[in-house]
């Protein structure tokens, strides 16, 4: 991004996020928000306990991670490391507790390429006016160290079945950048034509679907290629797969790249090409 480019200000369309226009926002987050977007440093906001994620032109080019649009505004498919990497800091955080934790070496999705990041790390709790934390603001700096590639596991063949065009998106790119061969479809109407033509090691589906179901999808798909693994994804945690007739694994959402390369980790690839 060029000086030029920085210097111009951000005019977000806000119509279509989570958050809706600004006039209906608490005044916390909309200063908040105005100090973000006009500030040189890379900054990501998750407001409320749903975790709404905004962050400001600085922090998209600082993770090089071309699925990041500013201002944002949703709550995201993966969890940014910068959320993910320690519990208890985000808890502490959330009971008003500022910390700083420098020298991080977080696993960022970095122009394609899934390595660690050397980061600096600020958490400021933003009180909401009546007594408690209505989102958590954190800094990000880069630290000392470069960017080390890690090693990716084995290569995988994935079908991803995803809905919304913007997980698709983030998903393949990630899953892309971890070494794996991906195809994707928004439904399972979509998908099950393709099960004939391909041989997948995994099946990478949303549990909740337009039409036919992630899981009434899985059980036709184990039909067809008996030795596929089965991964869901689910906003509703994976109380649901002890009641399947069928092995699966499941991530819940959001979910950040360690949980994939950890779930995907135990699966191996099939022998033989894809056809």
């Amino acid at each position: 991004m060029s000086q030029a480019d920085c210097a111009k200000p951000l005019q977000p369309d806000w119509s279509g996020s989570r958050l809706g226009p600004p006039p209906g926002w608490p005044p916390c987050l909309r200063v908040t928000v105005d100090i973000m977007l006009n500030s040189p440093a890379a900054m990501l906001l998750m407001w409320g306990r749903e975790q709404v994620m905004v962050f400001n032109p600085a922090y998209a080019e600082l993770t090089g991670n071309a699925s990041l649009h500013p201002p944002g505004g949703n709550i995201p498919t993966v969890l940014p490391p910068a959320w993910s990497w320690n519990s208890a800091v985000i808890q502490q955080a959330w009971e008003g507790v500022a910390s700083h934790h420098p020298g991080q070496s977080l696993p960022c999705l970095h122009n394609g390429t899934v390595g660690q990041q050397i980061l600096d790390l600020y958490y400021t709790p933003i009180l909401d006016g009546a007594g408690g934390v209505g989102g958590i603001l954190c800094t990000l700096a880069p630290g000392r160290a470069a960017i080390r590639g890690v090693a990716a596991p084995a290569s995988l063949r994935i079908l991803v079945v995803e809905d919304n065009a913007d997980a698709q998106y983030l998903v393949c790119e990630t899953l892309r950048a971890l070494g794996h061969a991906v195809q994707a479809c928004a439904s399972a109407e979509d998908a099950l034509p393709l099960l004939p033509q391909q041989r997948f090691d995994v099946l990478f589906t949303d549990v909740s679907l337009p039409g036919m179901s992630g899981v009434e999808l899985a059980r036709l798909a184990l039909r067809q290629q008996p030795g596929l693994a089965l991964l869901f994804a689910s906003g509703y945690g994976d109380d649901f797969i002890r009641h399947l007739d069928f092995p699966a694994a499941t991530l819940q959402k959001p979910y950040d790249i360690e949980q994939l390369q950890q779930a995907l980790g135990k699966i191996h690839p099939r022998p033989g090409p894809a056809a």
